[in-house]
């Protein structure tokens, strides 16, 4: 192997293993949801047979890479009986300066979130946060709060409050420079 082919292959694991750092260094707290805890009741939809507050957990997050320009989060559970899991929250163009998300922001009437920040459409046919409601009887399910660090300010086709969460996951497919991701539980 000459030279060069080692120099190539050595910073092309350096950029690889450098990117995994970064990736890893990012982290998403809640205080109201623990990694493997059970949702509580607040966070749970009110609607479909649930009876709970359909209250969107405080979120708070670290370690986003340089050349950040905004954040995405979303909700997924991916043991929805669906072939194509749930999708219980979407929000994209988060400025890139915030870092939290308060309790209840997901609550479009309320105005929590950050100016510019838009919160489209779950698989309830809604904009906004929809908490977990499982099939009664089934086991505990998984959802998944992930927040993305992207490098665009605005998505450049997920334009408005009418985007998929296809449409959304598209675009994070292509701009996302690391995630993290929280898992709570909840069954009934």
């Amino acid at each position: 192997m000459t030279k060069l082919a080692v120099w190539i292959a050595a910073f092309g694991l350096g950029a690889i293993g450098a990117g995994a750092a970064n990736a890893q260094s990012m982290t998403l707290t809640s205080a109201d949801i623990k990694e493997g805890g059970t949702i509580a009741n607040e966070q749970v939809f009110k609607g479909f047979g649930c009876t709970g507050g359909n209250l969107s957990p405080a979120l708070s997050w670290s370690g986003a890479p340089s050349g950040t320009k905004s954040f995405a989060v979303s909700v997924y559970d991916p043991d929805a009986p669906t072939g194509s899991g749930w999708w219980h929250w979407v929000v994209f163009n988060i400025p890139p300066g915030t870092m939290s998300l308060p309790k209840g922001a997901g609550d479009v009437k309320k105005k929590l979130m950050p100016k510019g920040a838009i919160q489209s459409r779950t698989d309830f046919g809604a904009d906004g946060y929809g908490g977990p409601c499982p099939p009664a009887g089934d086991k505990p399910h998984r959802y998944q709060f992930t927040v993305f660090a992207v490098d665009v300010d605005k998505l450049p086709d997920a334009m408005n409050d009418a985007a998929s969460a296809a449409l959304v996951g598209f675009d994070l497919h292509f701009h996302t420079l690391a995630k993290a991701t929280l898992t709570g539980l909840y069954g009934r």
